[in-house]
């Protein structure tokens, strides 16, 4: 589903997208530095918005990362795409990290399932700027695939921070060759958005690309 076309309001793009971030919190929130520059805001989506969200996100039956201009969603779902997507949030992470977004293109994917495959440490590639993940599980009681935010690459256990993925829990990270994390192995439905500000529009093309040979090879290899 497409975004809408409707003139922009001051809090996050299309009208009504105001409703569903609370960019408050977000500008509240604490920048912390060590080990490198990333923010954790809890109850980003607004609680009147949120079960609508949650029965609005779009069923995936595969592991891995899909465009969400490939997925199939209703107006909720769209109004959080369009927020996430529109110059408020954009301007409150410039203010937040110090950083000029205004020319950086952005690269919005969505997961819902995980092999355990997923989680190894790593720090996003070079062509990144920032990484916004926002996730949506309505309960998480499980120690596995909670995000874990690493003073290095050797051990999963030397976290600075641990995330429960909860619904409405927001974490934001300047990429850097510091920014490591990762979770433990986790089987099972993990639902979440990552938004990313890119370098360029040739990044966004080729990761597009990417993420569309991936799931073509996923829906012949279900298994594999």
């Amino acid at each position: 589903m497409k975004r809408s076309e409707e003139d922009g309001d001051t809090n996050g793009g299309p009208k009504g997208c105001s409703g569903v971030l609370d960019l408050d919190l977000l500008r509240a929130a604490p920048l912390n530095r060590d080990p490198f520059d990333f923010i954790v805001v809890e109850q980003f989506l607004r609680a009147d918005a949120l079960p609508s969200l949650l029965a609005d996100f779009p069923e995936i039956r595969r592991r891995g990362s899909f465009p969400v201009e490939s997925l199939d969603y209703g107006p909720d779902f769209a109004r959080l795409v369009a927020a996430l997507t529109g110059p408020a949030i954009r301007n409150a992470v410039e203010e937040k990290f110090g950083i000029d977004l205004s020319k950086r293109p952005t690269l919005l994917t969505v997961r819902g399932k995980s092999d355990g495959k997923e989680g190894r440490i790593h720090t996003d590639s070079k062509t990144k700027i920032i990484t916004l993940l926002l996730y949506m599980n309505p309960v998480w009681d499980r120690a596995e695939g909670r995000l874990r935010l690493l003073r290095g690459p050797g051990d999963l256990d030397d976290c600075a921070k641990e995330v429960a993925p909860l619904a409405g829990t927001m974490v934001a990270f300047r990429r850097s060759e510091r920014s490591f994390h990762g979770h433990r192995p986790h089987v099972g439905e993990r639902r979440s958005l990552q938004l990313n500000w890119v370098l360029d529009e040739a990044v966004v093309r080729r990761e597009l690309s990417r993420h569309r040979w991936s799931a073509r090879l996923k829906a012949l290899n279900p298994f594999g």
